[in-house]
């Protein structure tokens, strides 16, 4: 069996894990890169593989660098299925065609701005791209082992992290690799804890904190409080930019718990995001799959009022009160957050909380790093709003958390190969198992192509 490692290796982002095996070819996972120009760039290169020859996809979970690229994919040529869990699919019918709406806008307005060296400007993939992806997902079970071909099987088990995320068991003539996609916290307030590694001959870890401890989800709920109350009482608005999947669900739970403990003064707050609303009510469809109870998941809707049209979205730039705005995109990509920020950044009255992890080179990076100005839409915008970043509301886990994780496995693996990180962080871990679990540990760079006994 051949393992290439051809996304997520010396970065964060752009997952993309290529398996050969007696004439089979399957890809777990196809993101997109984000952050840095130069890895989003990357979106743009040939793919490294003929896409057309891919027999089937499986897919860890529904985040754009896990599956953004998938549009892609079937674009030049794919025409095999995409395992993925239902959930999954449910907030890849969310995702994909939003980012494709991206793409095509962010190449209209750059035709009307004559902002591309391109004439003309092209999106990577259009609406009707992602849809013909969303027809070849197929869903499988947690648990539910699924024969790819003779002797090459996958079975999804359940990763925390975000709903209806997974690790992949990928066995061939004997040899199981797994891949543990997204590593959710064993403490975390919504989603339940990975399940323990069942048997791996191989493992393709995560590593995005590979070099860090996350502090108590509890402590970050106190954070959260305080910082708004604080905020509120010099009469300033909060705004928190949030992942539309995962993040936006846990802020409405924790404000919702906040609020009915009497621990934030009762002001109004808003969810600014078409998308972050659906998934909360995927969230509640798929309740099983997570710690919340029907009443709590009543009380994410009860938390805030639900901004859906342009027209709203923009009459939250004359609220003379003080508020709390949640809006998408968690790193200050694009999306609705940007005029929030625009409009409230300058004011030192006012708060910026991030609550996810940041990629080098976005603006919620900056703004994590301290930059006092930000470039958004052609404009230079001054920050001189208060700057708070809860790491404690990650949904990956922390370094020690990944290590428990690899601990639960019942036997040692011979190689574990750390992906899905900055270069410290993934190189960090891959000490720390070396060191702890005395494991065989490497970073694969970009690329590299590795062979498995079976």
């Amino acid at each position: 069996m051949k393992l290439c490692f051809l996304g997520a290796a010396g970065t964060v982002t752009g997952s993309k894990y290529l398996i050969e095996h007696e004439g089979m070819h399957l890809l777990v996972d196809c993101g997109l890169f984000q952050g840095y120009k130069q890895l989003r760039l990357m979106n743009w290169e040939p793919l490294p593989f003929d896409p057309a020859g891919i027999d089937a996809v499986v897919l860890t979970h529904a985040h754009l660098d896990h599956s953004g690229a998938l549009p892609l994919l079937v674009k030049q040529g794919f025409r095999g299925p995409i395992l993925a869990t239902r959930s999954s699919i449910d907030l890849c019918q969310l995702l994909l065609p939003d980012s494709a709406r991206i793409q095509e806008e962010d190449a209209a307005y750059a035709n009307r701005h004559h902002t591309s060296r391109h004439t003309p400007a092209l999106p990577l993939y259009t609406e009707d791209d992602a849809r013909r992806a969303l027809e070849r997902l197929k869903p499988v079970r947690f648990g539910d082992g699924v024969e790819i071909s003779r002797g090459l099987s996958v079975n999804l088990r359940p990763a925390g992290h975000i709903l209806g995320a997974a690790s992949v068991e990928l066995t061939a003539g004997g040899t199981t690799v797994l891949f543990s996609g997204d590593i959710g916290r064993p403490d975390d307030l919504v989603m339940r804890e990975p399940a323990p590694i069942r048997k791996a001959d191989h493992i393709v870890v995560e590593s995005t904190y590979g070099d860090r401890l996350h502090e108590p989800e509890a402590q970050a709920e106190t954070a959260l409080g305080q910082t708004i109350t604080r905020t509120v009482a010099r009469g300033g608005m909060v705004l928190i930019p949030a992942f539309a999947v995962g993040r936006a669900q846990l802020l409405l739970y924790l404000i919702h718990r906040l609020k009915q403990q009497g621990a934030i003064p009762d002001i109004p707050v808003f969810l600014d995001s078409p998308m972050a609303i659906d998934a909360t009510e995927i969230y509640h469809r798929h309740h099983a799959e997570h710690k919340l109870s029907l009443e709590d998941c009543m009380g994410m809707y009860k938390a805030a009022r639900m901004i859906r049209t342009p027209e709203e979205s923009r009459a939250l730039a004359r609220l003379t009160f003080p508020a709390v705005i949640i809006s998408a995109s968690g790193m200050a990509t694009g999306g609705r957050v940007l005029h929030h920020l625009k409009n409230l950044a300058p004011d030192r009255r006012n708060a910026i909380i991030l609550v996810g992890y940041q990629a080098g080179g976005t603006r919620g990076a900056r703004l994590q790093s301290g930059e006092r100005s930000l470039r958004m839409h052609g404009e230079d915008v001054d920050v001189r709003a208060e700057v708070i970043s809860l790491q404690g509301m990650s949904a990956h886990a922390d370094a020690h958390q990944i290590v428990e994780w690899l601990r639960s496995a019942p036997a040692a693996p011979r190689s574990v190969f750390v992906t899905h990180g900055e270069p410290g962080p993934a190189d960090a871990m891959r000490q720390r198992i070396e060191r702890e679990l005395k494991w065989s540990a490497s970073v694969p760079m970009l690329g590299q192509r590795v062979e498995i006994a079976t």
